[in-house]
């Protein structure tokens, strides 16, 4: 197999590993349970990618605690040292955050993504274990985002912090008037969800006194939500895997 960019994004929910190369990304892996030991992270890429050599890996990463694990797998099997994407890494775009060393890497790859494909002003939204809202500025870059409780919380908390409240997953919907416990937790879920978007959106476009604003939708749940949102909101499921490989060739082609 010929060398090519190995992406890794760390999540708080799970991990997805794929082949970045020429703007796309392919042999997408996924683990949901984080890593507890270099051996068992070398075994999950053993087993993913039994022949690749790759020429550089990359990871953004929210769970610090596991990022000597990913260091250790690699090394022991490639002998490379991965780069860790942050605040201080080249990136297609200026921070005017306040203290960007608060900002996850996973939102900052998103950020760099949306500037290098559609450009700004733009919003990436994020839904998965957090709903996460990352605006981009024209001359101004990365300036802020929005956090809320993400789909898996809110079903979790409704099941934990209640006695006849089912854990669910999401599903589709047939109306707007749940027949059942789970419809009408799944209604309340969805539409609440695009009544929320819309709220934030307008709000941003108002800060950013922007009448139009590029939205980009990505994580695990966006495909749940965003397509019954009024306005069509192009998905990007492998939104941060690709920005990975867009933050790399940045970086590496800014040194040349």
């Amino acid at each position: 197999m010929a060398a090519s960019l190995l992406v890794i994004d760390v999540g708080n929910t799970s991990t997805s590993i794929a082949i970045y190369k020429n703007g796309r990304v392919s042999k997408i892996r996924k683990n949901k349970s984080l890593m507890s030991s270099g051996a068992a992270a070398k075994r999950f890429l053993d087993e993913a990618y039994p022949s690749l050599k790759p020429s550089a890996v990359v990871i953004s990463s929210v769970v610090p605690k596991v990022n000597k694990f990913w260091n250790l797998a690699c090394k022991n099997r490639w002998h490379l040292k991965p780069i860790f994407i942050s605040h201080t890494s080249k990136l297609p775009m200026p921070i005017t955050f306040p203290k960007p060393e608060q900002i996850g890497a996973d939102r900052l790859v998103n950020a760099a993504a949306v500037t290098s494909l559609y450009g700004a002003p733009a919003v990436v939204i994020d839904i998965g274990t957090a709903c996460t809202f990352d605006i981009v500025n024209p001359k101004k870059g990365y300036v802020g985002g929005i956090i809320a409780p993400g789909l898996p919380l809110m079903f979790s908390y409704m099941a934990e912090k209640t006695a006849l409240l089912p854990k669910i997953e999401p599903a589709k919907l047939k109306g707007s008037i749940g027949k059942s416990t789970e419809e009408a937790m799944r209604i309340g879920a969805q539409i609440g969800y695009k009544g929320m978007i819309r709220e934030m959106l307008d709000s941003v476009k108002k800060e950013l006194r922007v009448k139009e604003i590029q939205v980009i939708g990505t994580g695990g749940y966006a495909k749940w939500v965003l397509p019954e949102m009024n306005k069509k909101i192009p998905l990007e499921p492998d939104l941060t895997l690709k920005g990975l490989g867009i933050v790399y060739e940045f970086a590496t082609s800014s040194e040349s």
